[in-house]
């Protein structure tokens, strides 16, 4: 299967898309690593939009950090049902708390959105492994506090927030951390992009599962 394509038709048309955006953006991504370079272009795939190119910014330790969090199974946390439900393929657990009894409770009490809550809610459950966050800056805003007072277990970050309030901070904050992470920079992302990122993530693991010893 490639690109979530599972006919022949449908795989035809996904190398014909990959084929297009390669040529659209290799000048733009050739100083990033052959496995960043995948992501970016499921990115850029998924959107129809080749800015994504310039925009995105990946941590050096970030793809290292992500498949190994994979390959151990560990659980995928996102900030909204929808950002979940497109993250498929994945043997692991890709959990969501934003609608969960005790997070709406939490919120209310703290006086805070129900996805920053969330995040409290899974780094109080003993959450370990790539937090995805496609929707909400104040999810990431939360995710980066819980980190630097080593509350919460976190492997990295596909930190897409989109939007015009906080979205471009909330990126720029996580940039600046100690976090391995993917960002973009300015307001763009969303849904779309989180899920590229992370599917483009479990796909990269298991080529790197395929590989011979001497290849790696």
């Amino acid at each position: 299967m490639f690109m979530g394509a599972s006919t022949k038709q449908g795989q035809d048309i996904a190398l014909k898309s990959r084929e297009i955006v390669r040529s659209l953006i290799s000048d733009k991504i050739e100083h990033l690593s052959l496995e960043e370079q995948s992501i970016v272009e499921r990115i850029v795939h998924s959107t129809a939009d080749v800015e994504y190119a310039e925009i995105c910014h990946i941590s050096s330790d970030f793809v290292k950090c992500s498949i190994e969090s994979i390959k151990n199974g560990k659980d995928i946390l996102t900030d909204i049902n929808m950002v979940r439900a497109g993250i498929n393929k994945y043997s692991g657990e890709v959990k969501c708390f934003i609608n969960h009894p005790e997070t709406i409770k939490m919120a209310k009490k703290e006086g805070i959105t129900r996805a920053a809550a969330a995040m409290e809610y899974a780094a109080e459950n003993g959450f370990k492994g790539i937090v995805v966050i496609g929707n909400a800056p104040t999810a990431l805003y939360k995710v980066i506090e819980l980190f630097e007072k080593g509350i919460m277990d976190i492997e990295s970050v596909i930190g897409v927030p989109v939007g015009f309030v906080g979205a471009a901070e909330s990126k720029y904050a996580l940039k600046s951390s100690q976090i391995p992470h993917i960002i973009t920079k300015g307001p763009k992302g969303g849904t779309p992009v989180a899920v590229a990122a992370a599917n483009s993530l479990i796909q990269l693991s298991k080529d790197n599962k395929r590989r011979k010893p001497d290849e790696i």
